[in-house]
C-alpha cells in the first residue's frame, strides 16, 4: 500500500461506493417490501370487511323476507323463498371466501358464526312448509322468540368475527412498524459505516496528498537546486571555454605566429644574401608556407578569440566580426552602437560577441539574406542588442537548433532575456536583454 497508494485508494472508494450502492437496492427492495405488504394487508382488510358486510346484509334481509313471509296473503310464499335461497346461497359464498385467509385468533369465533348461521337457515327452511292457520297462530312468536335472537346472536358472532379483522390488521401494521425499525436502523448503521469508511479514507487519502505535496516540494526543492547547479556548470564551463580560446589564441599568436614570422625573414634574408637561381624558388616556397602558416595562425587566434576584444573592447570586435563575415560570405552587415559610453564586464562582453557571431554563422549557413543589421545599445541599466535579417525566416516554435539555445543559456546565466521573432519569408529579430546594474551602480558611485 506505500507502494500503490492508488492501489488501496481505488479500493477503499470502489468498496465505499460499492457499500453505498448495496445499502441503495437494500433500502430500495425494503421500501418496496413494506409498501407491498402494507397494500396487500390492507387490502386484505378490506375484502374481509366487505365478506362481513355481505353476510351482514344477507341475514338482515333475510328477516325482512321471513317478515313479509309471515304476513304476506295466501299465496304469496314462493317469492319470499326464492329471495331467501338467493339470500343464502350468497352468505354460503362468502363464508366461503373468508374461510380461505382465517387467522388462527379467528378460528373458533368464525366457526360459531357459520354453526349459527347453518342452524338459523334450517330454522327459516321449516317455517315455508307452514300452513295458513300455523301461520296465522305461530308467526308472531316465531318472529320475536326464535327469529329476532338468533339473528341478533349471529350478527355479535359477525362484530365479534370483525373485531379479529381489525386485530389482525393493527398486527399487521405493528409487524410493519417492526420492519420499518428495523430497515432504520440499519440504514442508521449503514450511514454510520459509510460516514466511519468515508472518514478513514478521507484521513488516509489526505496524508497522501500531504506526503506526495512534501515529495513534490522535496523533488522541486532538489530540481531548482540541480538546475542551479546545471546553471553555474554551464557557466564555469562557458568561462573555461573563453580562458582556454584566449590561451590558445595567445599561444598561437605569440608562438606559432612568431615562429612562422621568424621562418619567413630568415627566407627573405637567405633570398638577399643568396643569388644562385637553384635556392631561389625553394626559398621563395618556404617564405610563402611562412605567410600562409602566419595568416592561418592569425585567422585561428582571431576566431578563438579576437585579442580586440580584450585590448580595444566590444565594439571595435564586432565591426571586426562584421567585416570579416562580409568578406567571407557577401552579405551587408552593418552595426550600430552609438551609444556604448562605459566599459561593460566581461562576461557580457563575451556573451554579446558570442551572441553575434553565432547568428552571423547562421544567417550565412541558412537564412540566404543579402544584410543584416546589429544594434547594441545600454539604456536604463540594461543592454539591448538585436539583430536583424531579410532572410527566409523559420518557425521559431518547432525549430530550435543548439546554437539558438546557447544564446539563450548564455542570456539567462546573466539574469537576462532572449527572443526569436521569425516568420517565413519575412526575416529573423533576435532580441537579447542584459541588466548591468552593477555597472550602473559602479558608475553613479
Amino acid at each position: 500500500m506505500q507502494r500503490q497508494p492508488w492501489l488501496a485508494l481505488v479500493s477503499g472508494f470502489g468498496g465505499l461506493l460499492l457499500l453505498m450502492a448495496v445499502a441503495e437496492i437494500g433500502g430500495l427492495l425494503v421500501v418496496n417490501r413494506l409498501r407491498v405488504d402494507e397494500a396487500q394487508l390492507h387490502q386484505r382488510f378490506l375484502e374481509r370487511s366487505r365478506i362481513l358486510e355481505t353476510i351482514r346484509s344477507s341475514i338482515y334481509l333475510s328477516g325482512t323476507v321471513t317478515r313479509d313471509f309471515l304476513l304476506a296473503p295466501e299465496g304469496g310464499a314462493h317469492a319470499q323463498l326464492a329471495d331467501l335461497n338467493s339470500l343464502r346461497n350468497k352468505t354460503d359464498a362468502a363464508l366461503r371466501e373468508y374461510g380461505k385467509s382465517l387467522e388462527t385468533e379467528e378460528s373458533a369465533p368464525f366457526a360459531s358464526l357459520k354453526s349459527e348461521i347453518e342452524a338459523y337457515w334450517k330454522v327459516l327452511g321449516g317455517i315455508f312448509a307452514w300452513s295458513t292457520e300455523e301461520r296465522d297462530k305461530y308467526r308472531y312468536q316465531f318472529f320475536y322468540s326464535e327469529l329476532i335472537p338468533r339473528r341478533t346472536s349471529m350478527l355479535q358472532i359477525a362484530d365479534r368475527v370483525g373485531q379479529l379483522n381489525e386485530q389482525t390488521l393493527q398486527r399487521g401494521d405493528q409487524r410493519l412498524a417492526g420492519l420499518v425499525g428495523r430497515f432504520q436502523f440499519g440504514l442508521l448503521a449503514m450511514t454510520c459505516v459509510t460516514l466511519l469508511g468515508g472518514t478513514a479514507l478521507a484521513i488516509y487519502a489526505s496524508y497522501l496528498i500531504i506526503r506526495l505535496q512534501g515529495e513534490a516540494r522535496l523533488r522541486l526543492t532538489e530540481s531548482v537546486a540541480a538546475r542551479a547547479s546545471l546553471q553555474e556548470l554551464s557557466a564555469k564551463l562557458l568561462r573555461a571555454q573563453e580562458e582556454e580560446r584566449r590561451a590558445l589564441s595567445r599561444e598561437l599568436h605569440d608562438e606559432a605566429g612568431q615562429s612562422f614570422s621568424a621562418i619567413m625573414l630568415e627566407a627573405e634574408n637567405l633570398l638577399d644574401l643568396n643569388h644562385n637561381s637553384g635556392l631561389v624558388p625553394r626559398l621563395e616556397s618556404i617564405r610563402n608556407l611562412a605567410e600562409r602558416g602566419v595568416t592561418e595562425t592569425r585567422n585561428m587566434a582571431l576566431l578563438l578569440r579576437p585579442s580586440m576584444l580584450d585590448d580595444f573592447g566590444l565594439v571595435p570586435a564586432l565591426n571586426w566580426q562584421a567585416k570579416e563575415t562580409a568578406k567571407r560570405t557577401g552579405l551587408r552587415v552593418q552595426v550600430l552602437a552609438p551609444d556604448m559610453q562605459h566599459e561593460l564586464p566581461e562576461e557580457h562582453k563575451t556573451c554579446i560577441y558570442r551572441v553575434v557571431q553565432e547568428a552571423l554563422n547562421n544567417v550565412a549557413r541558412h537564412a540566404q539574406a543579402s544584410a543584416v543589421q546589429i544594434s547594441l545599445q545600454q539604456h536604463s541599466g540594461e543592454l539591448q542588442l538585436s539583430i536583424q535579417d531579410d532572410g527566409t525566416g523559420f518557425d521559431s516554435q518547432r525549430v530550435r537548433g543548439l546554437g539558438l539555445l546557447g544564446m539563450e543559456e548564455r542570456a539567462r546565466h546573466l539574469g537576462g532575456t532572449f527572443a526569436v521573432d521569425s516568420q517565413a519569408g519575412r526575416g529573423t529579430l533576435l532580441k537579447i536583454n542584459l541588466p548591468l546594474v552593477e555597472l550602473s551602480k559602479n558608475g553613479s558611485s
